[in-house]
């Protein structure tokens, strides 16, 4: 009786280190949410202020555990046919840790 009392606080124990270690984001985003998130933030701007087209690249990551696409700058510039880069953000959206989303958005010419 004495080791299923141990066994089930081991398990017990396991299931909220595991639970509380989810609490983590899993989009990068400059402001935690962790029922729901959706935040835009700039990177890297130039001086030039005149920009005509934007390039925008995605992944994605589902419980956090399974990741795919691609968010590169290389990537958003084709999305946009862009050349000259004026301006790099980035956008990040997560629902309750099961879905999230984090994007590449780049402006320029």
């Amino acid at each position: 009786m004495k080791q299923i009392k141990v066994a089930l606080t081991l398990v017990g124990i396991t299931a909220a280190a595991l639970s509380l270690a989810n609490c983590a984001p899993i989009v990068a985003s400059p402001m935690a949410g962790t029922t729901f998130n959706e935040t835009k933030y700039g990177n890297i701007a130039t001086a030039e202020t005149a920009t005509t087209k934007e390039g925008k690249a995605c992944g994605t990551t589902i419980l956090g555990a399974v990741a795919q696409g691609d968010a590169s700058v290389m990537a958003a510039k084709a999305n946009g046919g862009i050349t000259k880069v004026t301006s790099v953000d980035h956008s990040a959206k997560s629902i309750l840790g099961i879905w999230g989303e984090w994007c590449t958005i780049v402006k320029g010419n």
